[in-house]
């Protein structure tokens, strides 16, 4: 097996990233050596996302025994990579996840062979995204369009088309690891 590590999607709320992973997971089924965990989350999985749910205290015990790959907050909410997917990474296998923009560096610095993929969108179309899936974190639509985190990514993806071609993307930056 070729040498592991991570694979980070990062992007503006609304830019697709779990369209685009859920199409790059389906498309690299087959292929044991990529694997995409689910975040742990503290709320419940929706359409939106396919998470594992985890409550606030068994979030701050996770972090306070060290549980975690890699752990941030964000938006009220608390967010994990489960500490088995650091494990994968270091045998040798892909590990691909949506992480906050604001935790690159932290992963960058811990965590072994990071690549980070920023995926984004025209602001009409964040906005449009946003607005359909009307998660209560959401709020205030111009201020959280107005948030900016620039992070320095290996690849650029501009998911304003066919979700489809945005995905092709993805899977051919994670076969070229």
């Amino acid at each position: 097996m070729r040498r592991g590590g991570f694979v980070l999607v990062v992007g503006p709320s609304g830019a697709g990233k779990d369209t685009l992973l859920a199409l790059a997971r389906d498309a690299l089924a087959g292929e044991a050596r990529y694997v995409f965990p689910r975040r742990l989350v503290t709320r419940a999985p929706s359409a939106h996302e396919d998470n594992e749910a985890i409550d606030a205290a068994g979030f701050a015990r996770g972090e306070a025994e060290g549980r975690f790959a890699l752990s941030w907050r964000a938006h009220g909410l608390g967010y994990a990579l489960p500490a088995a997917a650091a494990a994968q990474a270091a045998a040798g296998h892909v590990v691909v996840c949506n992480v906050s923009r604001r935790v690159v560096g932290a992963a960058r610095a811990h965590l072994p062979a990071v690549s980070v993929v920023a995926v984004t969108a025209p602001p009409e179309v964040l906005a449009r995204r946003l607005a359909a899936r009307g998660r209560p974190e959401d709020g205030d639509l111009a201020a959280r369009l107005s948030r900016s985190a620039p992070v320095a990514a290996d690849l650029t993806i501009v998911n304003d088309g066919p979700p489809e071609a945005a995905a092709a993307a993805l899977v051919a930056h994670l076969r070229a690891r």
